[in-house]
């Protein structure tokens, strides 16, 4: 047990240290390889590594390339200035359509996707629009809060789901009908404690004039048409697919690919460069740092944690669902979501998956929401951070878990009360 947790704090110090610009997947891939020489895992414990999240990361890298080529037509910026101009000039109203905003795409394009396109697009635009510093940090903490509080909706709205869906075989539509009601829940909560929170930094009016107009930013008409049918046929796809017990993967990578095709056909993209400028070594990361869990796995991690989850039992389902989130968002935020959803499906198996099926959403809510209590919590936030700092903006730790703290626990117990 002390080789497997030392051996994963080093690496998880890595990843999120980076020194001399080591990338993530680089620094989990040299932990894999350490664990398999350390004898913290086998051969055989990384096939079934590989087993478990390959789909995940395939349809991840899938939903970016889809992102970042719908990014190049002006399709994300169109919807920012859309919503902003919605507003009428009212600040609180654009701070709840941004928001809104935030979670459509954290919906349908994951909360990565919404860190690293969306994020820049909003820190232009209140730039654009003048605002104080005080009123663009509320904006952009609460952008990059609604990002993973709003990714649960669908399988593909996070890698946590899609590793958990696959884990279990849950079904895409079985999925949504059980995360519907604690994915509304999550959103309205989120919106109402941030602007509670932050109401006195919003501004009371912005001039939304000084905006262009959104239909100047679309790059390319043809394809921006064609976005809104390929978009609707994707998720048509993604249902159709649970009828033939298809990967997930096999739709947003296959689809992410198809519609480059037509983009680079009508000239919208160059290919190789969209293609090259895709997040890899999050491939990597995903391996590497699951193998590097597995070995907290092998060490009894995972039989501490299924009695844990047993002692909620004791006091009744609700308990259970309650005690199993919140563990959940716990561990997330200390040690990472992407290891903690795997470790907790695991003890959740144990328990005896058959009749607790709300522990597997329980746990999808507390490794979505929980990791926003700590810049460390998801991939998603460290994306989020990452692209804020190079455009300029740092937010620092104490920062950060100030809002973080106060924020996560009460959004987390209401979006949990939706599946009682």
């Amino acid at each position: 047990m002390w080789t497997a947790t030392l051996l994963f704090i080093t690496t998880l110090v890595f990843v999120i240290w980076q020194p001399r610009g080591l990338q993530i997947g680089t620094s989990a891939v040299i932990g894999a390889l350490a664990a398999l020489l350390l004898g913290v895992v086998s051969f055989e414990d990384v096939i079934r590594v590989v087993e478990i999240v390959w789909d995940a990361t395939l349809a991840f890298i899938g939903i970016i390339l889809l992102s970042m080529v719908l990014d190049e037509i002006g399709f994300f910026e169109w919807a920012a200035i859309k919503m902003a101009k919605l507003s009428g000039g009212s600040g609180t109203r654009m701070f709840v359509y941004i928001l809104i905003l935030g979670a459509l795409v954290a919906a349908f394009f994951a909360n990565d996707g919404a860190a690293l396109i969306l994020t820049p697009i909003l820190l232009a635009k209140m730039k654009y629009l003048k605002m104080k510093p005080a009123g663009i940090f509320a904006f952009l903490m609460a952008g990059g809060f609604i990002g993973d509080s709003a990714s649960n909706p669908l399988v593909i709205s996070n890698l946590t789901n899609i590793v958990t869906a696959d884990y279990f075989h849950i079904g895409f539509l079985e999925y949504a009908r059980h995360m519907f009601l604690p994915n509304l829940l999550s959103i309205l909560a989120s919106v109402a404690i941030l602007w509670l929170y932050f109401r006195k930094e919003i501004p009371k009016r912005v001039d939304v004039e000084l905006l262009p107009e959104a239909s100047s930013v679309i790059k390319n008409r043809t394809m921006f048409k064609i976005s809104w049918f390929f978009l609707a046929l994707l998720m048509l796809g993604y249902f159709i697919g649970e009828q033939y017990r298809l990967p997930v993967s096999l739709f947003a990578l296959g689809g992410a690919l198809l519609f480059l095709g037509i983009a680079a056909y009508y000239k919208a993209t160059k290919p190789i460069m969209t293609i090259k400028a895709a997040p890899w070594q999050v491939v990597w990361f995903s391996i590497g740092l699951y193998v590097v869990v597995y070995g907290l796995k092998n060490a009894g991690l995972t039989d501490v944690i299924a009695s844990w989850i047993e002692g909620f039992g004791h006091y009744g389902d609700s308990a259970a669902v309650i005690g199993t989130g919140f563990l959940s968002g716990l561990l997330s935020a200390v040690m990472n979501n992407m290891p903690t959803i795997m470790v907790m499906d695991i003890a959740i198996d144990k328990v005896g998956y058959a009749g607790h099926e709300a522990l597997a959403y329980a746990n999808i809510l507390g490794a979505n929401l929980g990791p926003k209590m700590t810049p460390i919590g998801s991939l998603a936030t460290l994306l989020w951070l990452h692209v804020l700092a190079q455009k300029g903006v740092k937010i620092g730790w104490g920062e950060y878990m100030k809002v973080g703290l106060v924020i996560t626990p009460p959004v987390l117990l209401i979006a949990l009360v939706g599946l009682l």
